[in-house]
């Protein structure tokens, strides 16, 4: 084996040019999706306070927005909605006239080039802020995943490209392709939030959709941080039932899960950057403590260099600016 000093590893770092030919791991703007809020009830984009930068848009000015992000050229958005009107069931969350469905026809008009994923969970929808039907102050899985397909059905219809679902309740997948296929959507992808942990780090997320449980937490249907062999178990679950492209959320402080989601299974591999992520670079930055571009740059490295092949990130805008 050879050592030092036949074998000099800087001299690969010299300069620019000779870091770039070696480079491992790249960030490029088509692995990027940005997520979207749309709300009912606001005439003018609202920024949401505790993620700076980031909107509430109202519906008739969504596709501006969208035509910005395309120009970019980021090529998907995740849509997430916010009725005016909630109550036990998530009524909202199917109506053909619901605030969802009406951003999809309208960015399918005025945006068709981009791709529009939507979030299929009836959290924002619910006037009790979980994810599914509540009994006795308990989710109810399966009767949730009634709604949960009529949700999925009433986005295609609408127009969406691809359905997300993020409620994590046990068999959603199958119900979902199920719905779908019935329905004449064998064409429509699934992206599966397939390890979505009850994590601390969706605090400002909950802000900016309206969707804080009005009691208790979601540890009872989302996964415990603690658990990484749980996470396998649930991709392969999801990957049975039908899912086209799996999901690890929250992403940095799970680079370890993707590592495994990666090495033990081949479907393309979405990460989810997450609000609390978001705000912490952007708080520190905005005091001065942090190199803002470096960090939000060695950040998606790193979920890259862990096996993402998607990365859903708040940051997609700033990142395919930087890129160009």
């Amino acid at each position: 084996m050879r050592t030092f000093p036949t074998v000099r590893p800087r001299r690969l770092r010299q300069n620019d040019k000779i870091r770039g030919l070696v480079r491992e791991t790249h960030l490029q703007v088509d692995q990027l999706v940005y997520p979207m809020f749309v709300a009912e009830g606001i005439t003018e984009p609202r920024e949401i306070t505790s993620m700076p930068g980031i909107m509430q848009w109202p519906v008739d000015q969504l596709g501006r927005e969208a035509e910005r992000i395309a120009n970019l050229g980021i090529p998907s958005i995740l849509l997430f909605g916010i009725p005016t009107e909630k109550d036990a069931v998530g009524t909202q969350a199917y109506a053909d006239e619901g605030i969802i469905q009406q951003a999809i026809r309208r960015l399918k008009k005025e945006t068709p080039e981009t791709l529009v994923v939507t979030d299929v969970c009836l959290c924002e929808y619910t006037d009790h802020g979980h994810c599914g039907v509540i009994h006795n102050g308990t989710v109810q899985n399966d009767e949730s995943l009634k709604l949960l397909s009529q949700m999925a059905l009433s986005h295609v219809e609408a127009g969406a490209d691809i359905v997300s679902p993020s409620d994590m309740m046990d068999g959603r997948i199958g119900a979902l392709r199920q719905t779908l296929d019935e329905h004449s959507f064998q064409h429509i992808p699934i992206m599966a939030y397939s390890a979505k942990y009850a994590s601390g780090f969706y605090g400002p997320f909950r802000e900016a959709a309206g969707s804080t449980p009005q009691f208790g937490d979601r540890r009872s249907y989302q996964m415990d941080p603690a658990n990484l062999r749980e996470a396998l178990l649930e991709v392969e679950q999801d990957i049975s039932e039908g899912a086209d492209i799996l999901m690890v959320k929250p992403a940095l402080s799970y680079l370890d899960v993707i590592r495994e989601v990666r090495t033990h299974f081949d479907l393309p591999l979405a990460a989810y950057n997450v609000s609390g992520e978001y705000s912490m670079i952007k708080a520190a930055a905005q005091q001065g403590w942090i190199d803002e571009e470096r960090i939000i740059m060695e950040v998606l490295t790193s979920i890259r260099r862990a096996g993402a092949d998607i990365l859903i990130t708040y940051f997609a805008p700033e990142v395919a600016t930087w890129l160009k």
